[in-house]
């Protein structure tokens, strides 16, 4: 019974360690807005095609007055 117990602490021991490892930072994503796209923004999918035409990784509609905003990671 003490071997099981003592095995079980060591496994509840490295599942706990690997818990707290560091994980990497998420990088911060830059927005401008675009300057290909006209007329307001109602998908993000047509948003996004026309911001990898100007060098963006993407883009989104936002705001009340639907603007295509491109993004990419800076």
């Amino acid at each position: 019974m003490e071997k099981r117990s003592l095995g079980i602490f060591f496994l509840l021991l490295i599942f706990f360690a690997s818990q707290w490892v560091a994980q990497p930072a998420e990088a911060r994503v830059c927005e401008s807005k675009s300057h290909w796209f006209k007329g307001p923004c109602w998908g993000d999918h047509n948003c996004a095609l026309v911001c990898r035409n100007e060098g963006f990784s993407g883009g989104r509609c936002r705001g009340f007055r639907h603007r295509c905003f491109c993004t990419k990671l800076c």
